[in-house]
């Protein structure tokens, strides 16, 4: 039988809960990205007793989570602290004000109890970290996985990541497009836009929340004005409520907005957004799984390959702690701008579509001492660059 595949995350969550009296972890990261097997693999490692439980529908007091702690409470000894692990606890009803409760009590008793919590909704959990638990957790990202993931745990190929994606629910699907469609429509963007999403927000018109995210999508990678897309959309309303649902979706990790880069803030934030999926699974099932035209579609493709670009990009920004844009004045465009601190680095993609360098160049003339890359050059392969074989900074 073989040997199931480990990210590396986690070892990550091994060696946090080998530290006595740390904070809580907080395993966070898209839905269906593998947090429970993750969560499952790491208390495999553990040479500690664990309580491990998983919160349901039916479960909506926090009376649960302190009938779980109590549990664990009971198997920690001096010699043997116990690891609690909470799984989809945001589905508990104000969560948060227990996890503190009953965290303040172990500190103030100065007992070891190891905490984990996770969950399948990022909006959820963020809403409760901010309400009640500032100082007390520590954050482990689940992100969607990379084509080195991919790679070794399916046998992908570039072509195959680029577009299905990494989500390794959907990999035993493969082969069967319509099935993996179903996948990806069912058990990842409808939930991640009605449980998530509108769980957390009012959302005035959830039918205009859904009808941005399938039509934005497949305008990855390109730009698109909030009036451009009121235009496209039915009972729009007004540009600041599409931006904000935008904003939601970009929190859901389905669909972000990429402001200009330009020192001013104000003007970047007040720019046209270059849409962007968080990652190209989700502009392949919003196309409808038309695998022939995200192949043999020059721009197309070109659209396909800079998304799977950025989706890293994004991933890397959140773990690596830069801002990501992109860049265009008047004919000049960049694909993409890296920001971290005072360091630049500005990205073209190259896909086989006709493109030039010389908005890098440009670029590099307004922005003195900026770093640049072409991705899909032969100095950085696109396949390097998604395998996280390429320093940004």
């Amino acid at each position: 039988m073989p040997v199931p595949f480990e990210r590396p995350l986690v070892r990550t969550i091994v060696e946090r809960l080998a530290e006595p009296h740390g904070k809580i972890q907080i395993l966070m990261g898209p839905r269906q990205t593998g947090k429970t097997t993750a969560l499952l693999q790491a208390m495999e490692q553990i040479a500690l007793p664990v309580h491990f439980a998983t919160a349901s529908q039916v479960e909506t007091s926090g009376a649960w989570i302190r009938a779980q702690w109590e549990m664990a409470r009971l198997k920690a000894d001096d010699d043997a602290p116990c690891v609690l692990v909470l799984d989809e606890v945001q589905l508990v009803e104000q969560w948060s004000a227990f996890v503190k409760e009953c965290w303040d009590e172990d500190y103030r008793a100065g007992r070891d109890l190891r905490v984990v919590l996770s969950g399948s909704s990022t909006l959820l959990l963020q809403q409760g970290l901010r309400e009640a638990l500032t100082g007390r957790f520590e954050l482990i990202r689940s992100p969607h996985w990379s084509l080195s993931e991919c790679e070794e745990a399916f046998g992908y190929s570039l072509e195959d990541y680029l577009h299905f994606g990494g989500f390794p629910g959907g990999a035993p699907l493969i082969h069967d497009e319509t099935r993996w469609l179903d996948y990806m429509l069912d058990a990842v963007i409808e939930p991640s836009i009605t449980r998530d999403v509108m769980a957390m927000e009012t959302v005035r018109k959830p039918a205009l929340m859904r009808r941005l995210f399938y039509l934005g999508a497949p305008y990855s990678a390109q730009e698109l004005s909030f009036r451009k897309l009121q235009g496209q959309l039915d009972d729009a309303g007004n540009t600041t409520t599409i931006a904000h649902y935008l904003d939601l979706l970009s929190n859901a990790d389905l669909l972000t907005g990429l402001q200009k880069y330009s020192p001013s803030l104000v003007r970047s934030r007040n720019s046209s957004p270059r849409l962007l999926v968080a990652d190209t699974a989700l502009m392949t099932a919003a196309w409808q799984g038309r695998r022939d035209a995200l192949r043999d579609d020059p721009d197309v493709r070109g659209h396909l390959v800079e998304s799977a670009v950025g989706a890293y990009l994004l991933t890397r920004s959140k773990r690596d702690r830069f801002d990501l844009y992109w860049w265009r004045e008047g004919a000049y465009e960049v694909d993409f701008v890296c920001a971290k601190g005072d360091r630049l680095l500005a990205i073209e993609v190259k896909s086989g579509r006709v493109r030039s360098t010389a908005g890098l160049l440009e670029f590099a003339r307004r922005y003195p001492g900026a770093s640049l890359l072409v991705v899909g050059s032969p100095e950085c392969p696109l396949r390097d660059f998604l395998k996280g074989e390429v320093e940004l900074f």
